[in-house]
């Protein structure tokens, strides 16, 4: 177009210059859910098909990761439909990714609306790279600090609808959607993890927030949801009333943080705490505290299940002798060498291992029958009396073993493998009695 003074600019020139300046100019058909490309050039060739679906359209232009071309899972693209609607004008940035590109182009978005046709026009226009990295940078800052908060929405209780859509992991700005508060509870609940899907439903319930938060008020409870990925990841869920004039004002903001990290971490370290306090220090096995807890694990297990369970008590004969011969660090030596012949003979096997007391040790044998668990007990013997111990040369051990039954409790259980070892002893140690 020439060059000419500007009162001589007619509409049509703009016309014009519109047309050859926009990168891609899209209409969408809403009736038919479909599109077609009016106009294409530069990166927007690669992007659009000349005509498809709309809802294509909607997941290709901004329902990925912000940052890569990774899709989300499919739960999340049920949120699609409700982010095609436009009432009015809107503009948005956007970052999109072309075929095999994993560098995300940002796009300048504009939705026209032509209200009686229900149909929309989409201008777009691809922003210089250079020119938009100075606010790409200011922005990743600004998500270093808010990148906790994975989601978060204005919602209005009296009015069932939603406002500021604000998901960090698909794009930095908020989005504008027609989605109700109802019909969001009834989508987002099959993102959270089963067994907390319940109390999602009741806190989420307007009833229940407005029953229970006044002005300023927040709740909120830890899950594990679904992200983008579909990746289930632990989540502290927030609802904040907003202060209001009115008890009648029922606005909240509603959040959801990613706590997954922090959870892990805390979970660890009580794992490591709870490790140490059923753990017996000098052999490594279960302590006395942490074999009664297996035990009773195993009968409940049994009552279940009815598979085959045995428990199994060693008490080493004569070992007095060799504290009092050898001293008690010969002693724990030879414990500490049992405890490894324990672990080495059971390697592979469903068998957990606990240190009851002094040098007594107790088993527990799941699916082994009865003589099978008598065989297994006689070859611990043998492996028993043929280990060296150190100063303390070669130990022997009397077993006592018994097979769980339907009517057993704990102190039941315990007592027969008590009294086989004991039997054991008074036939003339070194010897196996199962009851």
């Amino acid at each position: 177009m020439q060059d000419k003074p500007l009162e001589e600019y007619t509409e049509e020139d703009l016309f014009e210059v519109f047309k050859v300046t926009v990168d891609a100019i899209v209409m969408v058909d809403t009736v038919s859910n479909t599109y077609r490309s009016i106009a294409r050039r530069g990166l927007f060739v690669d992007l659009l098909d000349e005509t498809g679906d709309y809802k294509d359209l909607i997941e290709k232009l901004w329902f990925h990761m912000s940052d890569s071309p990774e899709e989300i899972s499919d739960d999340y693209k049920a949120f699609i439909p409700y982010y095609g609607k436009f009432n009015g004008k809107y503009s948005r940035r956007i970052k999109v990714f072309t075929r095999d590109s994993e560098t995300p182009r940002v796009v300048q978005m504009t939705v026209y609306p032509i209200k009686e046709a229900n149909k929309y026009v989409f201008a777009m226009d691809a922003l210089d790279d250079e020119e938009y990295i100075e606010e790409f940078m200011t922005t990743r800052k600004v998500k270093t600090i808010q990148n906790t908060y994975l989601f978060s929405m204005f919602v209005d209780l009296i009015n069932d609808t939603t406002s500021s859509i604000s998901v960090t992991e698909i794009s930095d700005e908020t989005v504008k959607t027609n989605i109700s508060y109802s019909q969001w509870r009834k989508v987002t609940v099959n993102m959270i993890w089963p067994d907390s899907q319940a109390r999602f439903t009741k806190i989420t319930d307007p009833e229940y927030l407005k029953a229970n938060l006044a002005p300023g008020g927040t709740t909120s409870f830890d899950c594990m949801m679904k992200n983008l990925e579909g990746t289930y990841i632990w989540v502290k869920l927030i609802f904040t009333r907003s202060q209001a004039v009115s008890d009648d004002d029922f606005r909240f903001v509603f959040m959801v943080q990613d706590i997954n990290d922090e959870v892990k971490e805390r979970m660890a370290t009580l794992k490591k705490y709870e490790g140490l306090v059923l753990t017996d220090p000098l052999t490594g096995l279960y302590n006395h505290g942490g074999i009664t807890r297996e035990i009773q694990n195993a009968i409940d297990d049994f009552k279940r299940t009815k598979d085959p369970v045995s428990l199994m008590m060693i008490d080493l004969d004569d070992f007095k002798s060799v504290n009092d011969t050898y001293g008690h660090s010969a002693g724990d030596a030879a414990l500490r060498t049992l405890a490894e012949v324990l672990k080495l003979y059971v390697a592979g096997k469903q068998v957990s291992l606990g240190r009851w007391g002094g040098e007594e040790f107790v088993l527990i044998l799941k699916g082994m029958a009865d003589d099978e668990a008598f065989v297994y007990a006689e070859g611990l013997r043998k492996a028993i009396a043929e280990a060296d111990y150190g100063e303390a040369g070669h130990i022997t051990g009397s077993i006592g073993i018994s097979r769980l039954t339907e009517k057993d409790n704990f102190e039941e259980a315990f007592d027969r493998i008590d009294k086989a070892m004991y039997y054991s002893k008074e036939a003339g140690k070194n010897k196996v009695t199962i009851l």
